[in-house]
């Protein structure tokens, strides 16, 4: 059974010219897994025979049966998390509700609500974190944004447990409740950690929209050498997992800056390495883009974002299918990476 543990860490040393704990290195990355099973075009297969649409069918008849949004706070919310507690509790986690509640600038209502949290095994010393946001905005359902991400953690989370392997790192699967109103969920997550827990937290792999249906198969900028605003040390090995697994799978790729606008942010703030996982939303599609990955040039990547029509019909199946496979590949490859 896969538990979820909250052992305490040794407390880290301390660097001396700036007070902050040391972290630990990012789990180095052999070219491949070593573990049989876990390369990138074994993930690609795996991952073309995961059932996804369930969970988006799912979130959707939830949003139907409230008001049609997911938002934090209400009602749609609490039947999203409870979906997926139900899912990841027969798969064999434990889960956990990170309660926290925060006022709505727009509306000047205090919301109340959580994250939930789930633990592979694996030494707590290093933990991944693979994160993403559970709740929609108040205009509609969220499924693109951010249902699919959702799917492609669930999926993540079912594939390892399904594999019998106990990861060498403890890997955090953590769906996020207040982003929509401002990463409220990851940055309570992140300010309630100890130094000792930071100190554990190795890198952080964001999931947010990755359905999109004009969409692209991007991958934040670690080193910023493209953008300019890179991650902590370690956000380029990220980086380089995930740009791996379309390589090997002969799938285009491109980046996209850290722009702060997603629940990596928090990470990022703290000094942990991050990256992650984007299709797109108002950006305009280009030509060169449309030549990459087909879709329409000139038309938005994400038509439907943050609107009503965001729904099961505005995803795109197959990219969805694609990026939840590198979500799972990065996953077990900084997870089963020992550091001895």
């Amino acid at each position: 059974m896969i538990a979820l543990l909250l052992t305490a860490c040794t407390a880290p040393s301390v660097d001396h010219m700036t007070g902050r704990p040391n972290f630990p290195a990012v789990p180095e990355v052999a070219a491949e897994p070593e573990v049989p099973g876990f390369e990138a075009r074994t993930v690609r297969d795996a991952f073309a025979q995961r059932d996804f649409l369930r969970h988006l069918e799912a979130l959707q008849d939830i949003a139907d049966e409230h008001d049609g949004n997911r938002a934090a706070g209400t009602a749609g919310y609490e039947a999203s998390a409870r979906y997926v507690e139900k899912q990841l509790r027969a798969a064999g986690y434990e889960t956990e509700r990170q309660e926290f509640d925060y006022r709505e600038d727009r509306r000047g209502s205090r919301i109340e609500t959580f994250s939930v949290l789930a633990d592979t095994a694996g030494d707590p010393d290093h933990t991944i974190v693979v994160g993403g946001h559970l709740d929609s905005v108040r205009r509609g359902p969220g499924i693109n944004d951010n249902a699919s991400g959702v799917a492609a953690m669930l999926e993540t989370a079912l594939w390892l447990a399904e594999s019998g392997v106990a990861p060498a790192n403890r890997v955090r699967f953590a769906f996020w409740g207040g982003e929509e109103d401002g990463f409220y969920g990851s940055d309570h997550y992140v300010e309630e950690l100890t130094d000792e827990e930071l100190a554990a937290t190795a890198l952080n792999l964001n999931v947010d929209m990755v359905g999109s249906p004009n969409g692209v198969r991007s991958v934040h900028d670690g080193d910023g050498s493209d953008f300019g605003n890179g991650g902590p040390d370690g956000s380029l090995d990220i980086e380089e997992v995930f740009f791996r697994f379309f390589e090997e799978n002969s799938l285009a790729a491109e980046t996209t800056p850290f722009d702060g606008g997603s629940d990596y942010a928090p990470f990022l703030d703290a000094g942990i390495a991050a990256g992650g996982l984007f299709t797109g939303d108002s950006a305009t599609k280009s030509a060169e883009q449309a030549r990459a990955y087909g879709g329409v040039a000139g038309r938005d990547l994400d038509p439907c974002y943050h609107e009503s029509c965001d729904t099961i019909d505005n995803v795109d199946e197959d990219l969805l299918e694609d990026m939840s496979g590198a979500l799972a590949y990065a996953t077990a490859a900084f997870a089963m990476t020992s550091q001895e």
